[in-house]
C-alpha cells in the first residue's frame, strides 16, 4: 500500500510539473509588457528596465522557466549574500524561509511558494487567492453537500422503484442535470428567482457572504445569499448522484447475500438500508470526492454570474485586465487542488477495492 502511495504521489508531482511547464511558456509568449503594465504606460525606460530585472524579464526565456520553477518549489536554491542577485531571497518575496543547506555562497532553503505580484493591485497573488479561496470552499461545499443529501434521497426511491413514473422523471433530470452548461443553469437560476420572483423569495441576485445591518451596521453572515449559487454549482454534481446511487443500489440488491437476508426473515427496510445502501454507496461517496475538486474550477462561471467573491470572479477580473501572475496563480492553485484531490480518490479506490493496487 506505502508503495501505491508513493507512485502516485511521483504522478501527482510529474503532472503538476507538466501544467507549470505548460502554463509559464502559454502565458510568456502572450503579446504585453509586464513592466509597463506594473508601471503604465507612460513611465520612463529606466524604471522600465528596472523592473524587468526585479522580475528576471532580461534573462533568456529558460533561464527566467528556471526562476520560476524556483519560486513556486518550497524546496529552492537562493544566493543569500548578493542582494542584487536574481536569486537572492528577497524577505518581501518569500517571507521567512528555513535554511536546510549550505553550499558555499547559496543556501538550500524551505519556504512558502512564491506566485509573483499582480501588474494591477502590487499584492502577493497568494495574498489574493487567500482572501478569494476560503468563498470558493465554501460555494463549493455546500454545493457537494447539497448534492450528496438530495442525491441520495431521490436515488434510493428510484431504484427501489424501478420503472416507475418517479424513476423516469428521475432519469430524465438527472440527463437534463448531467448536460445543462453551469453558465446557462446559472443565467437562467438568477433571472428566475432573483429576479422575476425576487418579491417572493427574497433573494439577490448579486449577493456577498456578508450583509450590513440597517439599523446598527453591524456586518454579520447572511448565507441566504449562499443558496441560488449553491444550487446551481450543485445541479450537475446532484444529477450524477442520483444516477450513480440507482444503479448501484440495483446492482447490490440483485446480490446472493442481499436475498439471503430476505430469506432469513430480515424486514425490507433492514435489508435495504442496513445491507444494500450501505455497500451501494461506496461508488458514490467516491464520485463525490472526486467532483468536489471539479466543483473547484468550474465555480467560475457561478461566481461570476452571481457576483460571489471567490476564486472565479477573481480569474475574470484578472482576464479583464489582462493581469498575467494573477491568472497563471489562480489556474496553478486549482491544478494543485485537482490532483492532492485526485490522489486521495485513487487512495479510497485502493483502500475500497485491493485489486486497484495490483493493477
Amino acid at each position: 500500500m506505502l508503495n501505491y502511495i508513493i507512485l502516485r504521489l511521483l504522478y501527482g508531482i510529474l503532472v503538476l510539473w507538466g501544467v507549470v511547464t505548460v502554463v509559464f511558456f502559454l502565458f510568456n509568449i502572450l503579446p504585453g509588457d509586464p513592466a509597463r503594465m506594473l508601471m503604465g504606460q507612460r513611465t520612463d525606460v529606466s524604471s522600465v528596465e528596472a523592473i524587468k530585472k526585479d522580475l528576471g524579464l532580461d534573462k533568456p526565456l529558460l533561464v527566467q522557466y528556471g526562476f520560476f520553477l524556483n519560486d513556486l518549489s518550497p524546496i529552492s536554491l537562493h544566493n543569500n549574500e548578493n542582494e542584487q542577485s536574481s536569486w537572492y531571497a528577497h524577505p518581501e518575496k518569500y517571507g521567512s524561509t528555513f535554511t536546510l543547506l549550505k553550499l558555499g555562497k547559496a543556501s538550500v532553503v524551505l519556504k512558502t511558494p512564491y506566485l509573483r505580484r499582480s501588474y494591477q493591485s502590487k499584492r502577493n497573488v497568494s495574498a489574493i487567492i487567500g482572501e478569494a479561496f476560503p468563498k470558493t470552499m465554501l460555494l463549493a461545499g455546500a454545493s457537494i453537500l447539497l448534492a450528496m443529501i438530495f442525491g441520495i434521497l431521490l436515488g434510493i426511491p428510484a431504484a427501489l422503484y424501478k420503472d416507475s413514473p418517479l424513476d423516469k422523471f428521475l432519469l430524465v433530470f438527472s440527463s437534463v442535470g448531467m448536460s445543462v452548461p453551469s453558465f446557462f443553469a446559472a443565467i437562467i437560476i438568477a433571472w428566475l428567482f432573483a429576479f422575476v420572483l425576487a418579491d417572493y423569495t427574497g433573494l439577490k441576485m448579486f449577493g456577498s457572504l456578508y450583509s450590513v445591518d440597517d439599523y446598527t451596521g453591524e456586518v454579520y453572515l447572511d448565507l441566504k445569499n449562499l443558496i441560488l449559487p449553491a444550487i446551481t454549482l450543485g445541479i450537475r454534481p446532484l444529477a450524477i448522484v442520483v444516477s450513480l446511487t440507482r444503479s448501484s443500489l440495483l446492482d447490490v440488491l440483485s446480490q446472493d447475500y442481499i436475498r439471503t437476508a430476505y430469506a432469513k426473515g430480515l424486514s425490507r427496510t433492514d435489508v435495504i438500508f442496513k445491507h444494500g445502501l450501505r455497500n451501494a454507496l461506496n461508488p458514490v461517496l467516491t464520485a463525490i470526492t472526486g467532483w468536489f475538486a471539479s466543483l473547484m474550477a468550474g465555480a467560475v462561471f457561478v461566481e461570476y454570474v452571481f457576483d460571489w467573491k471567490g476564486i472565479g470572479v477573481v480569474i475574470v477580473d484578472a482576464l479583464e485586465k489582462y493581469d498575467l501572475p494573477v491568472i497563471m496563480g489562480a489556474v496553478l492553485f486549482i491544478s494543485v487542488i485537482l490532483i492532492f484531490i485526485n490522489i486521495l480518490v485513487d487512495i479510497m479506490y485502493a483502500v475500497l477495492d485491493p485489486r486497484v493496487r495490483l493493477n
